[in-house]
């Protein structure tokens, strides 16, 4: 290996530039506590790309000094190799004696980085310098070194902590040989067998761990094929579900579909003849309704005729009434006035007054009859013609709320006016039942609910206003609703209503009846109780019997007024004759002279009357068959409106009928056009084998209908449903892909199991080859630490360790080593019998054995401290093996120590402290050995 000459420091710690020699065998180091030993040291170890001492590093020495950089520089040898080679210096390709070696320690991004370079020959450190050197990294600097002879084991004991160098005697032999392999280079041999061991273990682990997955895996493909058989069974049947839903069903339903477009073209043709059929009963009461009204309009015609020759017979009935009434009141007068004549002398004036009063009272009392009789005359006849054109009269209240929806523009009708009555025979019975809602208004929208209801509240209206309608349920047997018949929706509960009374012949019938029953007379049960509800006929309202009744009751009452108001009339005609006679009484008047006076006209009038009331019972016969006739003419008229408002509703229903086949026609139409289309659609979608007839026929006669394959499908689906079914589609490919990696682990497996065989064999070779080597590294270093002893005049002994190929026995191996000093008898290596000095020489001698090369013996070693706690004697004896030895020594020593310590030394540099107050440090003092030239033999 080679050795240092000289060394330069800029800017390191706190030296500022400083350049020491090196160039002696053993160099000492001296200097107080603190003055910079170590840190020269360090420095060497930094310029080497060691580590430094203790926990410095070299970035701690370069922030001392606050520059940005700092240089370290060394001049070392360049011996040749004794045995040449292909790298015959050490420095090779460098030749020269000398090398300069450089570090460069700059400041980069915050933090510190060094660099070094390798120059050929003595070069100095100029700007010059820095740019023409070829800087290179760490590793690649110490791969140079190792080249050099600066070996990684030889690196660690240069790196020594200051004071382990004297504390190699206390080493365990394990620890001692361990070293010996390490700076020999074996260890790291021993640490690859090692490794290699390792990893042939994690190899048979991992083997074992292969062949445990290969097991796993061949249950797991075994499994994967379970589950890849199930799944391709469930596969089978979703694929047939799917071809019996995507196919099957399809096929059968064109199939259906065609039959049932047969069918439904069948039923059109059975629509079409119904069609033409009400088309030809509407053609043939469209003749008679035609005929009837046509009737009806002569009828009427006769009807006014007849009346108009009432009114002429009327006319002439008055006149002549008159006529014969005036004469008759002359011939009254003339007998009045006799009778006044009679009793003109002897009537009394008080009596005559009380008569007055009272015929006058019964005179006015007359006249309001007559009066209110008038009235209700006329509203009689007012109510004749509405009955006689079809609508019935309302009362007041019910027109005025009427009149007040109309204005507000609500769409609305009356009970009266939806509800017809079939049987006329049980027309008392359902007057009775609906008497209480004969004014109900029935609302055609039920959004105007809230503003009718509003008017029926400002008018007081006291009957029921119904939004909700719904059509009429179908009647129950011998039910109310069974002989009614609604025009248009009606209120449920009304229909409800009905549809829960039964009808009872009598109360002994309705007592066999469970729940309401009402008998034709009006005779009610409920869950009340029973009780008579019947209706007079006058006050009937529901349906063409009510109205006939009340047109009849109307006429019969004002036949009975007329004869009335003829009677009134006639009784007032002679109570005001009485009232007159005898207010001409009571005044005095003569009735003596007024019969004399008007003897003539009352001669004349007798003998006329007898023609006039001739005339006038002659008038009243005419008028009396003429009214006859009227009646006639009407009641023909009625019965012929009757059978034509019958004819009308029958009309009408054909004709709704007729409206409702046509549309029901067209509809049918647009079904037929639409299977036709949806018919032809499906044959499209038809796969093209299944669009045969015969594969159709095929289908049917296989399958039967859409139906059974339905159930079919719904019976697969519940056995997909029910099973334990593997539905994931990639089980199959990782079946098949588990299936190849077992292949493949099995190959790999065996593959695996062949090499860790081959490759446990091979180590096992190889390591026993290597064994050798090791005994030979352990006899080197025994002759080592001999020749040292000799040197020193120590008897060494090195117990050679058992070295076999065996994990156990290698690792137990241990390195003992016995030395006998003036020989006092051999001691072990720490066994606690040496003294300080002599523990300080078996460290040595282990140390400087393990820096002994037989081919390059050369080198340095860097030694912190030796001669601490040694007396003179043996100062002088480590000093003397020192110097006979051929290596270079960089020894450190405080200035406490005899002078004896520097006998050995040929230059020794002297450090001293940073005095307070300076920037740098003081420059390390030299002194150099003089040594005598050598006499002339």
């Amino acid at each position: 290996m080679f050795q240092i000459r000289e060394l330069e420091m800029i800017h390191w710690d706190f030296w500022r530039a400083v350049r020491v020699p090196l160039d002696a065998q053993i160099v000492t180091i001296v200097g107080p506590n603190g003055s910079g030993k170590t840190t020269l040291l360090d420095a060497l170890r930094t310029l080497l790309a060691l580590k430094c001492s203790g926990r410095r590093d070299y970035k701690r020495y370069v922030r001392n000094n606050r520059e940005n950089y700092a240089w370290l520089r060394g001049v070392a040898s360049n011996p040749r190799r004794s045995g040449g080679g292909l790298f015959p210096y050490l420095f090779f390709p460098l030749t020269c004696d000398e090398v300069t070696l450089f570090c460069r320690i700059k400041k980069q991004g915050g933090d510190w980085v060094r660099q070094y370079a390798i120059a050929e020959g003595n070069v100095t450190l100029t700007a010059e310098t820095e740019a023409q050197l070829a800087w290179i990294g760490v590793n690649e600097y110490r791969r140079r070194l190792e080249q050099a002879g600066l070996t990684p084991a030889i690196a660690e004991v240069l790196a020594l902590e200051q004071g382990d160098t004297d504390k190699l005697c206390e080493y365990s032999p394990k620890a001692l040989l361990d070293l010996v392999f390490q700076v020999f280079g074996d260890k790291e041999v021993l640490d690859h067998y090692a490794e290699t061991k390792l990893r042939l273990k994690e190899a048979e682990g991992e083997l074992g761990k292969m062949e445990q997955q290969l097991a796993a895996l061949g249950v797991d493909v075994e499994r994967l094929k379970l589950r890849a058989n199930n799944h391709l069974e469930w596969r089978a049947l979703q694929d047939d579900v799917e071809q019996l839903e995507a196919q099957v069903v399809p096929a059968l339903r064109y199939v259906e579909q065609w039959e049932s477009l047969r069918g439904y073209i069948n039923q059109f043709k059975g629509s079409r003849r119904a069609l033409k059929q009400k088309q030809d009963e509407l053609d043939a009461i469209d003749v008679e309704y035609r005929q009837a009204e046509t009737v009806q309009r002569e009828a009427l015609t006769h009807e006014d005729a007849a009346r108009r020759e009432y009114d002429a017979a009327f006319k002439a009935f008055q006149d002549a009434r008159d006529v014969a009434r005036d004469s008759e009141k002359t011939l009254k007068e003339a007998e009045r006035l006799r009778q006044l004549a009679e009793l003109e002398h002897g009537a009394d004036a008080v009596a005559l007054n009380d008569r007055l009063a009272r015929h006058k009272e019964a005179a006015a009392e007359l006249k309001q009859a007559i009066r209110m009789a008038k009235e209700e005359r006329q509203r009689l006849a007012e109510a004749q013609f509405a009955l006689q054109q079809g609508r019935p009269p309302h009362p007041d209240f019910v027109a005025r709320m009427r009149a007040a929806l109309d204005e507000a523009g609500i769409a609305h009708q009356l009970l009266t006016e939806i509800v017809e009555v079939r049987d006329n025979s049980w027309q008392d019975a359902v007057e009775a039942l609906l008497a209480p809602y004969r004014h109900i208004i029935l609302l055609e929208r039920s959004a105007d609910r809230q503003r009718a209801w509003e008017i029926g509240q400002e008018l007081k209206y006291r009957h029921f206003i119904v939004p909700e309608r719904e059509p009429v349920a179908r009647a129950n047997a011998n039910s109310i609703l069974e002989i009614v018949d609604f025009k248009a929706d009606a209120p449920a509960w009304l229909a409800g209503l009905l549809n829960r009374t039964q009808r009872a012949r009598s109360v002994a019938d309705g007592q066999k009846l469970d729940g309401d029953w009402i008998t034709r007379d009006g005779f009610h049960k409920e869950r009340r109780g029973a009780r008579d509800i019947s209706a007079k006929p006058g006050d009937y309202a529901f349906g063409e019997a009510a109205r006939h009744s009340r047109l009849a009751e109307v006429s019969r009452r004002l036949r009975e007024l007329n004869e009335q108001l003829l009677a009134d009339e006639s009784r007032l005609g002679d109570l005001e004759r009485d009232i007159s006679m005898l207010t001409q009484s009571l005044m005095g008047m003569q009735a003596v002279v007024q019969l004399a006076a008007r003897q003539d006209e009352f001669a004349a009038v007798a003998e006329r009357w007898p023609d006039e009331e001739r005339r006038a019972q002659e008038a009243g016969a005419a008028l009396a068959a003429a009214h006859a006739a009227w009646e006639q003419m009407r009641n023909t008229r009625e019965e012929g409106r009757i059978a034509f408002e019958r004819l009308k509703d029958g009309r009408a229903r054909l004709d709704a009928q007729v409206g409702m086949l046509l549309d029901q026609s067209a509809r049918q139409r647009e079904e037929q056009s639409r299977l036709i289309r949806a018919l032809r659609e499906a044959k499209g979608a038809l796969p093209g084998a299944l669009s045969a007839a015969a594969e159709l026929r095929a289908l049917k006669e296989r399958y039967g209908g859409s139906r059974e394959v339905l159930h079919m499908i719904e019976h697969e689906r519940s056995r997909l449903g029910a099973g334990d079914w593997e539905t994931d589609a990639t089980v199959v490919a990782r079946r098949d892909k588990l299936a190849a990696d077992y292949a493949a682990l099995e190959r790999d497996t065996r593959l695996h199991r062949s090499e860790v065989m081959r490759t446990g064999l091979l180590a096992d070779e190889a390591r026993a080859a290597y064994i050798n080597k090791l005994k030979a590294t352990v006899r080197a270093y025994g002759r080592n630490v001999k020749r040292l002893g000799e040197l020193a005049g120590i008897e060494v002994e090195l117990e050679l360790p058992q070295l076999d190929n065996d994990d156990l026995t290698l690792a137990q191996a241990g390195l003992s080593a016995r030395f006998n000093f003036d020989q006092k008898g051999m001691m072990g290596l720490n066994d606690g019998e040496a003294s300080g000095g002599q523990q300080v020489m078996k460290s040595l001698i282990l140390l400087i054995g393990l820096m002994m090369d037989e081919s390059n013996p050369t080198g340095f070693v860097f030694i912190d401290e030796p001669f601490a706690h040694l007396d003179i004697f043996n100062i002088d004896r480590v000093g003397a093996f020192l110097k006979a030895t051929q290596a270079q020594y960089l020894i450190t020593t405080p200035l406490t120590h005899n002078t004896n310590v520097y006998g050995p030394s040929e230059l020794t540099l002297t450090t001293r402290k940073k005095q307070p107050g300076q920037t740098w440090a003081p420059l390390i003092a030299q002194t150099r050995r003089r040594t005598r030239a050598a006499e002339p033999a």
